[in-house]
């Protein structure tokens, strides 16, 4: 009978060294490895998505810094246009810049001021008479000046009365923002 139990302790013991581990693998190991390998997925997503924040939050520093430079841009431009009330000034400008570039003091005709975007822009009919030269000159002085203009309709003509060369007639807009306001949102 001893050997039967012996037999029997045998196969218990058999049976607990194998069984085990199996039981071990299949009760804890498989769970935890699932547990293991669902985690790194969640990890490895968390990365991705970590990874494309990075990227958008660059390319917001990058619009954030490109929304500057364009507000310093517009503050720049708004700086060079005048107040509705600066625009005599203006035209008194460039009627001496026409004088010093040796041309007739232009005869101004002043226009009904029309909306141009968030400004305003006051056209004035001009004419004046001289010499190519003159008036090459006026047109590069009217280029440097700090205000926006801007020369349309140009017509030049030769005029050989009183020794004048040509004859010129065209449209200079003086742009300028009414009242002094400014138009731009982010100031």
């Amino acid at each position: 009978m001893m050997k039967n139990n012996l037999g029997l302790l045998g196969i218990g013991i058999l049976t607990g060294v194998v069984g085990l581990p199996i039981a071990s693998y299949v009760l804890v190991f498989k769970p935890t490895n699932k547990e293991i390998a669902k985690a790194r997925e969640e990890v490895k997503h968390m990365q991705a998505l970590l990874t494309k924040l990075k990227e958008e939050a660059a390319k917001r520093t990058d619009f954030e810094k490109a929304n500057e430079q364009l507000a310093n841009g517009i503050k720049v431009i708004e700086e060079r246009l005048p107040t509705n009330q600066e625009i005599d000034s203006i035209v008194r400008q460039v009627s001496d810049l026409a004088v010093q570039a040796g041309l007739e003091p232009p005869a101004i005709k002043s226009n009904k001021p029309l909306p141009a975007g968030l400004y305003m822009e006051q056209p004035l009919d001009m004419e004046t008479t001289g010499t190519f030269v003159g008036f090459h000159s006026f047109l590069a002085q009217v280029e440097k000046m700090p205000r926006v203009t801007r020369i349309h309709n140009l017509k030049i003509t030769g005029n050989q009365v009183d020794g004048a060369e040509l004859k010129a007639s065209f449209t200079l807009s003086i742009y300028f923002q009414e009242g002094g306001k400014v138009a731009s949102a982010g100031n």
